[in-house]
């Protein structure tokens, strides 16, 4: 076995570490899932918490496979600005459509991976005759953390950077992985970074909440609520993002968590008020 700076190689086989690191934040999300289920306070008003560790361990697989499907259709279908100065377009894999399921060329996609867990969760829930909601907020800050420690593998692959700087916590960005226009600007910000810190500030605050609200949260606030915190720190950091993905002008990316951050905060809204009148 040997460490490299693109992952570990067992000979012939090279592990990335963008990969390795998304199997390990996912690997680390269940096992806080599983740790979850088993504390005494309640999830939600009248429901414990008594969910088999076996069962949150049967999740790992379909969560790999329908995050990982989801992720690369997101990419394929909304191809970042980086893709596409490679020619790598939807236009492209839909004439190569081997190239689809070769994982190493090209990428993925976070709005997707999140689609895909969402359908996991809920076919598997569905087939185990659990309640959606429930397992999601179990869920909800295991999703944090995943994304926080996934993301830090997009420091060794040098993408995911932001706008150029020069403040103290730069990052330097070597000339092959710099967009088309940035050939020779050399410090950009650790887009990637930031995300991580919120992402695990994310975690802690819902950790916090379903502790703190444990009598008073109502089934799904919980999982709404990091929906809702993910979306706003997304559409925030897409403002920094050089490497963007555009549909007609737009940024596809940010346009879709602003669309699920509305969505959140109405369905918070009608969710109590309802809840209020009864």
């Amino acid at each position: 076995m040997t460490l490299t700076a693109e992952g570990i190689s067992l000979g012939p086989l090279l592990f990335r570490w963008g990969g390795l690191l998304i199997i390990l934040g996912i690997a680390a999300g269940l096992l806080l899932a599983a740790r979850e289920s088993h504390l005494p306070w309640r999830a939600v008003p009248g429901k414990h918490r008594n969910y088999d560790v076996g069962i949150i361990s049967d999740l790992f697989l379909p969560l790999i496979i329908w995050g990982t499907i989801g992720a690369r259709l997101w990419h394929i279908l909304t191809p970042p600005l980086s893709s596409v100065q490679l020619g790598l377009t939807t236009q492209y894999y839909l004439s190569h459509p081997i190239d689809m399921l070769a994982l190493w060329i090209g990428g993925y996609g976070i709005p997707g991976a999140l689609i895909g867990g969402i359908v996991a969760v809920f076919f598997f829930a569905r087939a185990n005759e659990y309640n959606f909601w429930q397992l999601a907020d179990l869920l909800a800050p295991s999703l944090a953390l995943a994304q926080a420690i996934g993301r830090l593998g997009n420091y060794f692959n040098q993408e995911l950077y932001g706008l150029p700087t020069n403040l103290p916590w730069k990052i330097f960005i070597e000339p092959a992985y710099r967009l088309m226009g940035f050939e020779t600007v050399e410090t950009y910000h650790p887009l990637f970074a930031y995300e991580v810190i919120l992402n695990f500030a994310n975690m802690i605050f819902l950790l916090w909440l379903a502790r703190r609200f444990a009598n008073t949260l109502r089934t799904g606030d919980l999982f709404l609520a990091y929906l809702g915190i993910y979306s706003f720190v997304r559409l925030s950091l897409e403002f920094l993002r050089l490497d963007v993905a555009l549909v007609n002008g737009i940024n596809i990316n940010q346009a879709f968590f602003a669309i699920i951050f509305v969505c959140v905060g109405f369905g918070l809204v009608l969710k109590h008020r309802s809840a209020q009148k009864l």
